[in-house]
């Protein structure tokens, strides 16, 4: 038989790519001799026609890398790929602020502490971008008095 048929049946049987096949050259004479399936099952369990490891690739040079990103080390201006928007984008900000300003009016509403059309029209507002952050926001609500106090916030204070 050819050594390349040996080795296509080989590795059907061994289960693996026939680049993963090895052969033992000190016994070709018994494996171009093989004629059949069975011979060459028999040349496995004599250890003339073995499997070979599968090549591995060292992982560690990227876990030395993540661990000192987790530190905050290779972070410096010759790292930096990219534009400042290209890396936090004006939408994702955008995204983020306007959702933790609606979370604020949401919960003033839910403790009552703005009614309805108050809730309604600096929902508006804060769509057209006039607070930047949460603390602008209760800050002018304040000094336009329109937050309720609660009765158990005074409570606690005294």
């Amino acid at each position: 038989m050819k050594m390349s048929s040996v080795k296509e049946i080989s590795a059907d049987e061994l289960k693996v790519g026939i680049s993963r096949v090895w052969i033992d050259t000190n016994n070709l004479d018994r494996v171009l001799d093989a004629t059949s399936r069975e011979d060459i099952k028999k040349l496995i369990g004599l250890n003339i026609i073995q499997r070979r490891d599968k090549k591995n690739h060292s992982n560690q040079r990227l876990k030395k890398r993540i661990n000192q990103l987790t530190k905050g080390r290779r972070r410096g201006p010759g790292s930096v790929r990219g534009t400042k928007y290209a890396r936090y984008p004006r939408k994702r900000r955008w995204i983020t602020t306007i959702r933790a300003l609606r979370d604020e009016l949401k919960t003033l509403k839910e403790k009552e502490s703005i009614d309805k059309t108050t809730y309604r029209k600096y929902y508006r507002t804060i769509k057209s971008g006039s607070f930047s952050s949460r603390a602008q926001l209760v800050s002018h609500l304040k000094t336009e008095s329109l937050i309720k106090e609660d009765k158990h916030e005074n409570d606690t204070s005294t």
